[in-house]
Parts: C-alpha cells; sequence; structure tokens
C-alpha cells in the first residue's frame, strides 16, 4: 500500500512525504538495557521515505533478515520548513501533527555494524522500517511535554514512558536537528523510545498509542 500523511479522521494530509530523522538513546532506561553510553547531544540519523509504511497494515517479516525488533515512538510531523538556527517556539509552530512511529530495527546487524564502525542504515533504513500512524493535528494536542506512549502486545504492556522522560525536550531536539537537516514540509521527526524494546514474532497482535489522544493497532505477519 502506498503511503500518504493522513490526520486521525483519515483526512488525508496535503504534504508530500520526505524523510525521517530519527533520534537515538533519548530515554536514559532505554540506553541502559541495550548497554549503550547516554549520548550529551542528540544522537540523529536519517530513515527514507521509502522507510515509510502505514502502521495500519501488517507487518511483515522477512527470515532472511534476522531478528526484527520493535521501537515504540512518538512521531512529530512538519508542516513548516525549519533550518538553521530558530527558537523553541520556531521549532514548535513547525509541528503539523503528532502520531506515532515504529522504528524497527535489525539489531543484530545493527550490533555487528556498530562494532566495525559502520553506519546503521542497512539495519534502520530498509524499507517498510519506519511504520508511521495517523497523526493528529497540533492545534487538538496538549502540551507536547506531557505526551505520553505506550505499546502492548498481545495484550501485554512492554514499552510505557512519556516526553517528560526525554534526555532532550521536543522543542530542543527540533532547534537541534534544523542546525544540521533542514527539515521540510512532509518530513517526520520520531524523538527516541523508551525501555522495553524486543523481538517481533508472525503473529504478534500490537496496539500503540498516546493514552487519551491516538491508538493504533497492527499485526505482524511472517
Amino acid at each position: 500500500m502506498t503511503y500518504q500523511h493522513c490526520f486521525a479522521d483519515g483526512t488525508p494530509v496535503d504534504l508530500p512525504v520526505g524523510k525521517v530523522v530519527c533520534v537515538g538513546r533519548n530515554y536514559a532506561e532505554h540506553a541502559k538495557e541495550l548497554n549503550n553510553p547516554i549520548p550529551a547531544e542528540p544522537l540523529l540519523f536519517i530513515k527514507p521515505s521509502t522507510a515509510i509504511a502505514p502502521l495500519a497494515e501488517p507487518i511483515v517479516l522477512s527470515p532472511s533478515r534476522g531478528p526484527v525488533h520493535y521501537e515504540t515512538e512518538i512521531a512529530l510531523l512538519i508542516g513548516s520548513r525549519l533550518s538553521g538556527e530558530v527558537s523553541e517556539a520556531e521549532a514548535c509552530q513547525a509541528i503539523a501533527g503528532v502520531g506515532l512511529a515504529l522504528d524497527l530495527t535489525l539489531r543484530e546487524l545493527q550490533d555487528q555494524l556498530k562494532a566495525k564502525g559502520h553506519p546503521w542504515e542497512r539495519a534502520k533504513a530498509f524499507d517498510g522500517a519506519c511504520p508511521l500512524s495517523l497523526f493528529v493535528p497540533v492545534a487538538d494536542v496538549p502540551v507536547l511535554s506531557e505526551l505520553s506512549l505506550e505499546l502492548q502486545i498481545n495484550g501485554t504492556l512492554r514499552q510505557q514512558g512519556s516526553a517528560e522522560q526525554m534526555i532532550t525536550p521536543i522543542p530542543r531536539v527540533l532547534q537541534q536537528i534544523a542546525e544540521v537537516f533542514t527539515l521540510l514540509p512532509g518530513d517526520v521527526v520520531i524523538t527516541g523510545t523508551p525501555a522495553g524494546v524486543g523481538v517481533l514474532h508472525a503473529g504478534d497482535q500490537l496496539q500503540a498509542a498516546i493514552p487519551g489522544l491516538l491508538a493504533q493497532a497492527t499485526a505482524v505477519r511472517g
């Protein structure tokens, strides 16, 4: 299925599908669970537009790739250009919507690449590696710092976190990204995952949510 940004009521968003800028290790407990150091500044990497897929569609596993890990994240849809030095207010004004993302990761391959000092793209940026939910218009979103997220798999809570726990808060994340990568309308920023990541299995039923704001179900197929 071809992906298009859509609001929670199903209305298509009149924006192109751009790149995804990802923030790694933005929750201390997640960094600890993978025995990674906590970065002094946001760890940034990019997934291309071809990595985006609708979260509502099943996640299809490819056995030849090895285990696929889930990482649930708050996603920010960018509605206006953001580049260079910007204020926190300007950064927040660039947000068009808030949703959910799964940062799918080939963990074994990522570990191998890291050990060799190689880039992570093969483990993080493959086709379909960034399922995205519908987006809630930013006008309908409460205070960004109070957003929370959770993931249940087969009815069991696996991940739970809030923007308050982020090492680098959302406005500052956008500021730091804009200093390096120009954000364009239709780009998406995913803001880091809390502890509790793990392997997906064929038959898993996933329910991701920003409680009180958005919920999205999906399934995993082998």
